[in-house]
């Protein structure tokens, strides 16, 4: 059971497609709750292109079977933070990417690839913030003994975890729940969040015509 909190920012109707680009290192499970979004119309995008930075991301095998372009671009195989984001950008600007979605991301991002879409990088993050900002952000939970944890959709700043909230769900504790079980519980609530995250955030800032 979670509970669903929406700033009031509800989305307008728009017939416009969403030209999506989906960062992922790891399993890539809200990859495909994003393409499966897309499918069942909940969410009017397109994924354009997946990067993933790691080579044996299973991500790259949900891409191959959704029949989604994707493309490696190893983070070992940069000098700088910097060089891999110009590397992003210029792979998702030759798709005709216009928003990106963190899905699962395991690298900070920086003012180059954050000043090339301004206020158009979405994150999906494993707790309700401002709390249990940065990595292992479940286990913080766990050992906080919280009784309510859950998940956050937010626009990308250059403070981390600390930008504009979109949306959160709200997922409650148990008391015998270990990291993995909290964890899979959260996971179920930001696969809904994040498409409609998107949604909202689009709605909210069209780009130019």
């Amino acid at each position: 059971m979670s509970s669903l909190i929406v700033p009031d920012r509800s989305p307008t109707e728009s017939s416009t497609s969403i030209a999506l680009g989906v960062l992922a290192s790891g399993n890539g499970s809200n990859f495909e709750a994003l393409a499966q979004a897309i499918a069942a119309g909940q969410l009017q995008a397109e994924i354009r292109l997946l990067i993933y930075n790691n080579p044996e991301a299973y991500v790259r095998q949900r891409a191959e079977r959704l029949g989604i372009p994707a493309l490696l671009l190893d983070h070992r195989q940069f000098a700088s933070r910097e060089d891999l984001d110009a590397a992003i950008i210029t792979a998702f600007r030759d798709r005709g990417v216009e928003w990106i979605a963190m899905a699962g991301w395991m690298r900070l991002v920086t003012e180059t690839l954050i000043q090339a879409f301004p206020e158009r990088i979405i994150n999906i993050h494993p707790s309700l913030l401002p709390s249990f900002k940065g990595i292992r952000a479940v286990e913080q939970a766990i050992a906080a003994k919280v009784r309510i944890s859950g998940c956050t959709a937010h626009l990308v700043t250059l403070d981390v975890d600390s930008g504009p909230i979109l949306v959160q769900a709200a997922v409650p504790v148990l008391p015998d729940d270990t990291v993995d079980s909290l964890q899979q519980r959260i996971q179920v609530e930001e696969h809904k969040i994040l498409p409609l995250a998107i949604a909202l955030a689009a709605a909210r800032s069209p780009l130019p015509v």
